[in-house]
């Protein structure tokens, strides 16, 4: 049985920690759009930071890894659940920069 979108944004919520906002919207395809927030950095004048993923290529993961590299960047003497990932998070970011800049439409 898939869990629900509550039960996924609690479960993100405790591995995030204290700082971290966590929700799980739904975009016009059906999929699920990880939102985690700071509570304590800003960006852009007075909103929260944040990483937004899409669902369709492990958005979870993709969210949860920037949000890694934010609290070791940001707040080096938290401590959460989630930054025991932090060694596969790395590896995920370098195997993303061995591959290469992404190809999208050449620009005329």
């Amino acid at each position: 049985m898939t869990a629900s979108r509550t039960a996924r944004e609690k479960r993100a919520a405790a591995q995030a920690g204290p700082l971290a906002r966590v929700k799980i919207d739904l975009d016009d395809d059906q999929q699920f759009v990880y939102k985690i927030s700071c509570t304590e950095c800003t960006a852009k004048g007075h909103r929260a930071w944040s990483t937004h993923r899409s669902g369709d290529d492990n958005g979870f993961m993709a969210a949860t890894d920037r949000w890694i590299f934010h609290l070791r960047e940001k707040h080096p003497d938290v401590d959460a659940p989630c930054l025991a990932f932090l060694p596969e998070a790395r590896e995920r970011l370098q195997q993303r920069r061995d591959a290469g800049p992404r190809t999208g439409p050449d620009p005329k």
